[in-house]
């Protein structure tokens, strides 16, 4: 048997606000756009040369949900983001004004610093060790 997480939702504010933001910070690829009616859109994206698991920009449609917004994991680290050159993507991250909550630091595993998204959610900026 083989699986894999196709996407992760991810509540936001606005589609259109979301989608600057992730495609514009994190150069994030648009990988598709489509209006399903209703106001609703079929939002997802993936970091530059993944193919393998996308953002499902999700945008809330009930009070909880909008509470939920920038506190998916209730102020832990969301989600993780590879990279193999952590200092080029740092120092790009932070030329968009990109937030980060820590500087830079060696781990046994390897290189990172934790980074607001737009709403707040913590990511994990990461370059593992070879």
């Amino acid at each position: 048997m083989k699986q894999k997480i196709g996407s992760i939702a991810l509540v936001v504010r606005d589609y259109d606000e979301a989608l600057a933001f992730y495609t514009q910070k994190l150069r994030f690829t648009l990988i598709e756009d489509t209006d399903l009616g209703e106001g609703k859109r079929w939002v997802l994206v993936a970091p530059p040369g993944s193919s393998e698991t996308c953002l499902l920009l999700t945008q809330a449609a009930s009070p909880g949900q909008e509470a939920r917004i920038g506190d998916q994991t209730g102020g832990s680290v969301f989600l993780i983001l590879h990279t193999d050159d952590f200092w080029r993507d740092h120092a790009g991250m932070q030329a968009q004004g990109v937030h980060f909550c820590e500087e830079p630091r060696s781990e046994a595993y390897g290189t990172v610093a934790v980074f607001e998204d737009l709403y707040g959610n913590k990511w994990d900026l990461l370059e593992l060790k070879g």
